[in-house]
């Protein structure tokens, strides 16, 4: 719902307080959710992008992908990754972007993903809120694409990932700090994520996909738990790595309403690693997910044991 224009500035090493020789520059039309449409597409899988946009911005996106903006942007923000070359490094500056000028966009755009839900096998809510958007929205759209049963992913943050937590049959995505603000649990182990997790599924969620980093990620659902991660981590961009686990995810329950969650989260954890080994955000290597998925190691865990209370 906030999309951005991508800049990748590479330099040889980044020092803060110090003028830099740029070795190259990259701009490219950005934002979560269109991370997660261009790695679908990569995927094999048809997709196709809507949100909130200016005009040029849904110009230049229809040159790469099929798009349906409401136009409600005075203009769309920017990304800044500075990436280094000499060990992949990359820092990022997030502007927070315009507020929107069209008091009737909510409504719009909910009107509009509602004309596809009959179309489509799956939809992803992902990314920021531009300013004069209600929090609300995505649990909102949520709630209708689930009532079509359409699986549905919600990848937000504040206030509207607690919102979106209370929509029954949700599918969430968050990275630690998210599972940390939505649950006031400190996930600091994987045992950790299932216990601020469980909760959440207990109340009504499909399920919670937490990524860690380069510790991987971790999937906790009624039928169970799992961790998934490399033997070792890769080392690059971990830019746009959250929306390629979130491509991954959604394309196996767009194909399957009973997924082996195990399977799932060891797709979701090798499409991940293959986005950091880029540069550029919304970028997969096919070839080095495809070698890496035998190597992702993936162990059961726990469910907390549902405490009775005395009368």
């Amino acid at each position: 719902m906030n999309p951005a224009y991508d800049m990748t500035y590479r330099v040889e090493r980044f020092e803060r307080g110090q003028a830099h020789r740029v070795r190259s520059v990259e701009q490219r039309i950005g934002g979560k959710g269109i991370n997660v449409t261009r790695v679908l597409n990569q995927l094999g899988k048809y997709a196709r992008a809507t949100g909130f946009s200016d005009h040029a911005f849904a110009a230049a996106a229809e040159l790469e992908m099929p798009v349906d903006f409401v136009h409600a942007l005075p203009w769309v923000r920017r990304t800044v990754v500075i990436s280094e070359s000499e060990d992949g490094t990359a820092t990022a500056l997030w502007e927070p972007g315009a507020r929107v000028s069209n008091p009737h966009a909510a409504e719009q755009l909910a009107v509009r993903v509602a004309g596809l839900l009959p179309e489509i096998a799956g939809l992803v809510i992902s990314g920021s809120l531009p300013g004069g958007i209600e929090p609300s929205l995505p649990a909102e759209i949520a709630r209708t694409a689930i009532a079509a049963d359409v699986p549905t992913i919600v990848d937000v943050d504040g206030e509207a990932l607690r919102l979106a937590a209370q929509v029954p049959g949700i599918v969430l995505t968050p990275n630690r700090g998210e599972v940390h603000r939505l649950t006031g649990i400190e996930p600091d182990t994987a045992d950790a994520i299932v216990t601020a997790a469980y909760p959440l599924v207990e109340q009504g969620v499909r399920a919670v996909i937490a990524t860690r980093g380069a510790e991987g990620m971790v999937a906790v659902t009624a039928d169970g738990a799992w961790s998934a991660a490399l033997p070792e981590p890769l080392a690059g961009n971990p830019t746009g790595a959250g929306d390629s686990v979130v491509a991954a995810v959604i394309a196996a329950l767009s194909t399957d309403a009973s997924p082996d969650w195990s399977a799932l989260l060891t797709d979701a954890v090798a499409t991940s690693a293959a986005a950091v080994v880029i540069p550029v955000a919304g970028e997969i290597d096919r070839g080095l997910r495809t070698r890496l998925a035998p190597t992702v190691r993936v162990e059961r865990l726990d469910l907390p044991k549902h405490q009775e209370t005395s009368p």
